[in-house]
């Protein structure tokens, strides 16, 4: 069997049961496809000691019939997930060195799912970015091209190492986190599937915090089939996360039937911004097309607190970074910056974190702690959270009056140029999150499905949102369109 990376996970599962190829054999090709993309900047501490080890298990198992879905299936990490004895960073030089002695939730039951881990993956520091170039490790780049344009693109951010990993077929599916939408936005520069769970489905334990009542892990993969599969082995009730929930976990693969007649999909007036560019636009008439002629019944909806969506999450989730980021005084663990002679406590302090946080961390804990001072407390942050709860309302109505999910593009735009935003305005960067931050904001689920190729020939995404706590329709809807589409459109290897 050839080009064993280019396989999905459903296809690797069932030739992996029919004895048509072994874990070790996946794992050894993705291995090799990893050492010769170093170019890409995805993988930043690669572990095949630990790959082939864990492939090995994963054959026995297999041989023995006890075999999870995910059994054998080489993945990659995201560096925000701890991973016991394996650094993990958060792509940030304040936790150099730092190797957990523990394993986060959402890694040990992938694990326990007989999953192989091939390494971790780049990322934006602490998960503050959209393209990316925050990194220690520096820039990941997206596998796809501009033409015959040689200009290196974004993947995406925060979760760029996972996105370009599954996109140039080095992994495959890896693990993301998405904070105001750090999963779907990658997915739809790479021309993959990405799926941010309703938050709380997936345990936070173990994960490095941004921005905890936004924070919530998915997976990242090649189609929704694979994200189904992927996604049913993450989730599950921890009790060492208050705000883990306690449902049962479906199986969301077999809600995959594609027939979405009768659903009622919303198309809220609010996403057609001034400005939009046309080919975002026009793919979104013909997602909504797609669904239409799939069966599904289209529905004008009013989102009416969108448009103060940004601005809330970028008052919420700084404050809530600055208090998350308060540990990282270089007195436990991570890095810790010398002294000279004379100099005290605080000293360290304002020396360790300012030569172990990158300028975007620096922004935002600046941000966060002064919308958090004394005076401003009431002016910003409640303001903010009073805004979150009427954008959370806004969604209750609309799935109140019968709506399923609804239709948005996924990103303003196809994938941007390393360094072409990094310099400017930072709000610049910022208005990427634009269609995504509601989802986090509200708690619900959202996923994004590539569904065409911009002039330029870059994919391009759109994102469904759905009911909380129903996966599995958004999941069934995704497929749908994702058949419709028929995206199959690959990036042409150059790294």
């Amino acid at each position: 069997m050839t080009d064993l990376t280019r396989m999905k996970v459903a296809q690797a599962r069932d030739a992996l049961r029919a004895g048509e190829v072994t874990s070790v054999a996946l794992t050894e090709a993705c291995l090799t496809a990893i050492e010769g993309a170093d170019a890409l900047g995805a993988f930043v501490h690669k572990t095949p000691e630990i790959a082939l080890e864990q492939a090995r298990a994963a054959d026995a198992r297999i041989q023995e019939g006890d075999a999870p879905s995910m059994c054998g299936i080489p993945m990659g990490i995201k560096d925000l997930f701890c991973t016991k004895g394996v650094p993990s960073q958060a792509a940030s030089g304040i936790l150099k060195g730092f190797k957990p002695e523990y394993e986060s939730t959402v890694t040990s039951q992938l694990f326990d799912a007989g999953a192989v881990m091939l390494g971790k993956l780049n990322m934006d520091e602490f998960a503050m970015g959209s393209s990316n170039e925050t990194s220690v490790y520096g820039n990941a780049v997206n596998p796809w091209r501009r033409g015959n344009d040689d200009a290196a693109l974004t993947p995406g951010g925060s979760s760029g190492g996972s996105a370009s990993a599954v996109a140039a077929d080095l992994c495959l599916a890896a693990t993301g986190t998405d904070t105001g939408g750090s999963i779907r936005q990658p997915a739809a520069f790479t021309g993959i599937t990405g799926i941010k769970p309703t938050y709380g489905r997936c345990s936070r334990w173990g994960i490095i915090a941004f921005a905890s009542s936004l924070d919530q892990a998915g997976p990242m993969t090649k189609d929704v089939r694979d994200a189904a599969i992927v996604l049913g082995a993450m989730c599950g009730h921890d009790p060492r996360d208050s705000t883990s929930v306690d449902l049962p976990v479906p199986d969301f693969e077999s809600m995959l039937t594609g027939d979405i007649r009768g659903k009622a999909i919303g198309i809220p007036r609010e996403y057609r911004m001034d400005g939009m560019p046309a080919e975002i636009d026009a793919l979104w008439d013909q997602g909504r097309d797609m669904l239409r002629d799939a069966g599904a019944r289209i529905v004008d909806i009013s989102l009416p607190h969108t448009k103060y969506a940004l601005p809330t999450y970028y008052v919420i989730a700084p404050a809530e970074a600055s208090s998350n980021l308060a540990r990282y005084d270089g007195v436990r663990y991570g890095h810790r910056a010398t002294l000279a002679s004379g100099e005290g406590i605080n000293d360290m302090y304002e020396k360790t974190r300012a030569e172990g946080f990158g300028p975007e961390v620096q922004r935002r804990v600046m941000v966060g702690t002064y919308v958090l001072s004394a005076g401003f407390y009431d002016a910003y942050y409640n303001r903010a959270r009073k805004v979150r709860t009427l954008i959370k309302r806004d969604f209750e109505q609309a799935f109140a009056t019968g709506v399923d999910a609804i239709l948005t593009p996924a990103t303003p735009s196809a994938a941007f140029g390393l360094g072409e935003l990094q310099d400017a305005d930072p709000v610049q960067m910022y208005l990427n999150d634009v269609f995504t931050v509601t989802v986090n904001l509200a708690g619900l689920p959202g996923i994004s499905v590539p569904a065409g190729l911009d002039k330029q020939g870059l994919p391009l995404g759109l994102q469904l949102i759905g009911r909380p706590w129903e996966e599995g329709d958004l999941l069934n809807t995704a497929y749908a369109l994702e058949t419709a589409a028929g995206f199959v459109e690959k990036p042409t290897k150059w790294w």
